[in-house]
């Protein structure tokens, strides 16, 4: 076992691998200024995101004093702590040849349509076929913020992301902004999380909403059973994790059993639009983490569809990040990127207004 070690004033533990695992064990000689538990392990081991620490919390991995404890335990002075972690994913990507439709570029920013389907950037069972290895093959040059210096509230559990602003679920398509300078991304970050950005989506929700708009406004935090996904919870608790969230929505078009419509994210929390609208009683048509229900089908919307014209509509949540606006990092300029709607948001759309449609 490594011995622990003290730099500048600090106790950090020496990380030795074992069987494809990382071992740290270290004793606190005095009270961190970071006490929760995961929190603390994910500062002090910036090669594994939080999400796998709590993993391996759960897991009972990790230990303090030699006991399993959760993931909000309070460190004190004195404690002793053992973690067992899978090793870290390798950070690096190699540049791809994958198509990009870009709807701007200058040489501090990008504005990208992403499709849906497309991870944004490398991670575990996703090393390639990522936007981050086409961005590197097109761009070459990308912003090189870690993760610890980033204030997006969109970050993402990857501690390194090169160029990547903020972050789309893989099946949401639309508009998603690229830096390619390091100062142009702390700017641009910057406005995420001070909520100066204008973020507007477009999303089909299964279900006839009776209002013509509102707010949603509902914490999100981590999913107590199923960490993968998100869920609402009465009110904020930092030491769990739980952050305010708020989204207003816009009805666009009616039909039987399903509406259209514009959502305006007021904070940027992970999955936060789709957590929102199910939270309401309107999940995201093909949401399978919300909805439970991950395609839409022309059947689904006409019982006498015959079997030879069957055919599927959507396979993913029916969510479009259709415009964004920002301020130019260096100029100042505003500049606003709208990305088309895409082609299962339009077939889905028709088939609507042809056999669901309220007249």
């Amino acid at each position: 076992m490594a011995p622990i070690q003290e730099v500048q004033g600090r106790e950090q533990g020496a990380l030795a691998p074992r069987d494809s695992r990382r071992v740290l064990e270290l004793t606190l000689r005095h009270r961190p200024e970071v006490r929760r538990l995961d929190q603390f392990l994910a500062g002090a081991l910036p090669g594994f995101s939080r999400s796998a620490i709590q993993r391996a919390i759960e897991q009972g991995q990790v230990t303090v004093n030699g006991q399993a404890v959760k993931a909000s335990y309070k460190l004190r002075e004195g404690d002793h702590i053992r973690a067992v972690l899978p090793e870290p994913p390798r950070t690096d990507a190699i540049p791809e040849n994958i198509p990009l439709d870009i709807l701007y570029e200058d040489e501090y920013l990008a504005a990208i349509n992403k499709p849906p389907g497309l991870v944004v950037h490398p991670a575990p069972g996703h090393r390639c076929g990522t936007l981050v290895n086409a961005l590197l093959y097109h761009f070459g040059r990308l912003s090189q913020v870690q993760q610890g210096q980033w204030t997006s509230a969109d970050r993402a559990d990857s501690p390194f992301r090169p160029g990547i602003v903020h972050r789309l679920d893989r099946d949401t398509s639309g508009v998603i902004l690229i830096a390619k300078q390091d100062q142009a991304h702390r700017h641009l970050s910057a406005q995420f999380q001070q909520r100066q950005v204008y973020k507007e989506y477009l999303a089909l929700v299964h279900g006839e909403m009776d209002r013509d708009r509102d707010y949603i406004e509902a914490a999100i935090g981590r999913h107590p059973q199923d960490r993968e996904r998100m869920a609402t919870f009465d009110e904020p608790d930092d030491e769990e994790g739980v952050k305010d969230a708020c989204t207003f929505y816009e009805v666009l078009e009616r039909f039987r059993g399903f509406t259209y419509v514009r959502c305006l994210p007021r904070t940027g929390r992970t999955h936060q639009i789709r957590v929102h609208l199910a939270h309401i009683g309107h999940p995201i048509v093909a949401d399978e983490d919300y909805s439970h229900r991950g395609q839409l089908r022309l059947s689904q919307l006409w019982p006498a569809c015959p079997p030879t014209q069957d055919r599927l509509l959507a396979g993913r949540q029916l969510l479009h990040a259709h415009r964004l606006r920002v301020r130019h990092p260096v100029t100042g300029r505003e500049l606003e990127f709208t990305a088309p709607i895409p082609s299962d948001f339009h077939d889905t759309l028709a088939a609507l207004r042809q056999y669901r449609s309220l007249g």
